[in-house]
């Protein structure tokens, strides 16, 4: 922290450490244990996409090492905000393997250079009333926030501060609330279940 913001009350974020997105999946199963929510197999990063071959190749080599895997897929898709967003779903539901993949998209994406570019990644939802939820991993900031969607446009606080306490002591949650932004249906939240297989 430099002296001015020290002077000033401001500290600067921690950086992003990818690996931290390795304690999604235990916080996951407690997750599941303190509430009805259920992983729907489905994950996303979401980054700034720029003009140049040096991303597409990055953003390419993230997709390969991903579709490797037969029962996982992954599309692109564009949001009104001018995000790119590679959607990942696990045929599974493997949360493990979900965050694997987002930890290989982010890795090839910030070693190419483009660390700044990313915004998020999210993995996504469903509790048995259908309310849709993403926890979201802040880049920029190292931190995770829960967002839950109860309709158009409205969000359940009461609901993200359960899964704040249900998870908390497992992830670094993001304390500025005012970073808490809503992901209004984004690419991958209303994707359907994934078809478990037969035991």
């Amino acid at each position: 922290m430099g002296f001015f913001d020290a002077l000033m009350g401001r500290s600067k974020p921690k950086p992003a450490n990818l690996d931290d997105l390795f304690a999604v999946p235990p916080a996951v199963l407690t997750l599941q244990a303190a509430t009805d929510f259920v992983p729907t197999g489905v994950a996303a990063v979401a980054f700034r996409a720029v003009e140049g071959g040096a991303i597409a190749r990055a953003e390419e080599e993230a997709r390969q090492l991903i579709t490797s895997d037969p029962d996982t897929t992954v599309r692109t898709e564009e949001d009104d905000f001018g995000y790119t967003w590679l959607v990942i779903a696990d045929a599974n539901a493997d949360t493990v393997n979900l965050v694997t993949n987002l930890h290989a998209v982010n890795t090839a994406l910030e070693s190419q250079g483009f660390g700044p570019m990313l915004l998020c990644s999210t993995v996504y939802f469903r509790s048995s009333q259908g309310v849709e939820a993403a926890l979201v991993y802040l880049y920029k900031r190292g931190t995770f926030y829960p967002f839950v969607q109860a309709g158009p446009h409205r969000r359940d606080s009461a609901v993200e501060f359960n899964i704040k306490a249900a998870i908390g002591a497992d992830l670094k949650f993001e304390a500025d609330l005012e970073k808490w932004s809503p992901l209004w249906g984004a690419p991958g939240m209303s994707d359907p279940p994934r078809e478990l297989p037969a035991p």
